[in-house]
């Protein structure tokens, strides 16, 4: 199931009284990037605030960090590695094409690093607190 790891949706109200949807993401350890991908741009498309809460956030779940309207808990621990397929090394090309995807949902400070490092973990993950994340520019919840 696409939204399994959407744990809480509620509603609020903007100042113009239209009805803003919050999800709050907790304990996702990822999945497939294209589909998540596709997720993020419906979520954008609809306006809808994500708030990445809980203990972990691993693989495509950091691709939230690109949402138009987002916020991460200090506390989340956020897991960057390289597109895989099952655990497996994917060819150059395919390789080169995901790891972008994924590092264009990424603020700049973050991309680097991803592009750089990260994504030549293949096994594991390179780990990144919330905290750590807020000061390289993104939003507290």
């Amino acid at each position: 199931m696409l939204f399994a790891a959407i744990l809480l949706i509620v509603s609020g109200q903007q100042a113009v009284g239209d009805t803003a949807t919050i999800r709050v993401i907790q304990n996702d350890r990822g999945g497939y990037i294209g589909a998540r991908a596709i997720e993020i741009a419906a979520i954008n498309a609809q306006s809808t605030r994500i708030e990445l809460r809980g203990n972990v956030c691993y693989s495509s779940c950091t691709m939230y960090l690109g949402v138009d309207d987002m916020c991460v808990s200090p506390d989340t621990s956020f897991g960057f590695h390289g597109p895989s397929r099952h655990g497996s090394a994917l060819p150059a090309s395919e390789f080169d094409h995901w790891s972008h995807v994924m590092a264009q949902h990424y603020n700049t400070a973050l991309k680097e690093w991803f592009l750089q490092d990260a994504r030549h973990t293949i096994s594991g993950y390179r780990r990144i607190t919330g905290a750590q994340l807020i000061t390289m520019g993104y939003p507290a919840c």
